[in-house]
């Protein structure tokens, strides 16, 4: 006698619909490329290049690491300088996706890079240009 019905299907059962890992398309993985893009929504306030002027917002060669409010020759808000701290990945981030939301006070009037994906692409593009 067959045991059929015992053990594990071996693919779903007719009708069932596939679990959202299963359908979903592979993801992109971001890049310093794709985060390159992204800047050009910061280019209005923000320079990148080494040695490169502020504009309405600080250069932001090497933010990626530095001290928050600290480039030199930059006027800072006050909530900006009361932040303390580091730009590593997770502070940008959080910053990223609401400035406005992430540090009440900032000068920094940008509705934010809402998409992750977007985010750690930017992130990614500023850490290459850090060094």
């Amino acid at each position: 006698m067959a045991l059929a019905g015992c053990g594990k299907a071996d693919g779903p059962a007719p009708g069932d619909a596939p679990s959202a890992s299963e359908s979903a398309a592979p993801a992109v993985e971001p890049t310093a490329a794709m985060g390159e893009q992204v800047f050009k929504r910061c280019v209005a306030c923000h320079t990148i290049d080494k040695g490169g002027a502020s504009g309405i917002g600080p250069n932001l060669h090497g933010i990626v690491g530095r001290t928050v409010a600290s480039h030199p020759g930059f006027s800072y808000s006050g909530a900006m300088k009361a932040k303390g701290g580091v730009w590593d990945k997770p502070a940008l981030d959080t910053y990223l996706e609401a400035p406005m939301k992430a540090l009440p006070g900032t000068r920094m009037a940008f509705a934010g890079v809402i998409d992750p994906a977007d985010r750690e692409a930017l992130i990614l593009y500023l850490e290459e240009q850090s060094q």
